[in-house]
């Protein structure tokens, strides 16, 4: 990533899913904070909480409880300090409506996690090598 002293904000509720991108991060060598809200309530509350220091981006997994990653997107990408920071949609989902929803949204990209470590690491090093290189507004 371009500015290690900003946080990526992982939103997402499954604990094994979060260890594998902490894991997967560390392997292609991120050195950004990761934050990890579970829901998307939660991660509203930090993103407006002028104490936190705003993401270089948000990997944001779309079913999760108390807010999922669409209805999330739905108030972000309304907020006028909010919308212009990238988020990228890292999933299980693989169904054409979500994809579709997501990117009337505003996403920056729509990723389907893979189920074997390896091939998460490489998509993990592709994700890496495309937002260190991708120009985003301050």
């Amino acid at each position: 990533m371009k500015d290690i002293n900003k946080p990526i904000l992982l939103v997402e509720d499954d604990q094994v899913d979060v260890m594998t991108v902490k894991r997967a991060l560390k392997e292609v060598k991120v050195a950004n904070p990761l934050v990890n809200p579970e829901n998307g309530e939660e991660a509203l509350k930090y993103l407006r909480d002028p104490d936190s220091v705003k993401p270089c981006i948000i990997l944001l997994d779309l079913n999760m409880p108390i807010m999922n990653g669409i209805e999330f997107l739905k108030v972000m990408k309304h907020d006028t300090l909010l919308r212009r920071i990238p988020v990228v949609v890292l999933t299980t989902s693989e169904e054409e409506q979500d994809k579709i929803n997501s990117f009337d949204l505003g996403v920056a990209g729509y990723m389907a996690k893979p189920v074997d470590y390896r091939q998460f690491v490489e998509v993990m090093r592709t994700f890496d090598a495309y937002w260190t290189i991708s120009e985003v507004p301050q």
